[in-house]
């Protein structure tokens, strides 16, 4: 019995060690639309694109869900780019490598810098075709409300 007391007072002490860790995680989600408007300079094109996206700051993984049609050609990259806001270019954060088909699944460790400019709204998802090297459908990746 009192090997089950024991047992049952650890477990208790991990619950409230554990919880409130995971409580001070902030879960954010995302959901965005692609579209060749979107674009700096927009780029005409009966595309277009939808992703769900989250992030966990406990772990610094973010993971997404890109759906694409219509594009002019098959996807010859797919990446995020950031810091910069809507109407602006930034450098490359990372790639999305692996089968560009759609849809186009996969996750990241984030720096905190790139965690910051996700949290921002500073980080966009763009998709290039042979005909639009520099990005046929983009989004900037605003966090859900």
């Amino acid at each position: 019995m009192v090997r089950g007391v024991k047992l049952a007072a650890l477990a208790w002490l991990a619950a409230a060690v554990l919880v409130p860790a995971a409580a001070n995680a902030d879960l954010l989600s995302f959901r965005v639309h692609l579209t060749g408007a979107a674009e700096v300079p927009p780029v005409t094109t009966d595309a277009k694109g939808s992703a769900i996206a989250g992030y966990d700051s406990a772990t610094k993984e973010f993971t997404w869900v890109i759906n694409y049609s219509g594009l002019s050609g098959p996807v010859t990259a797919a990446e995020f780019h950031g810091p910069a806001a809507k109407d602006a270019t930034a450098p490359l954060m990372f790639a999305i490598s692996g089968d560009l088909a759609s849809p186009l699944k996969g996750s990241a460790k984030l720096t905190d810098d790139q965690a910051k400019a996700l949290a921002d709204g500073l980080l966009y998802i763009n998709l290039m075709t042979a005909a639009h090297p520099d990005g046929e459908i983009r989004s900037q990746v605003i966090p859900s409300t």
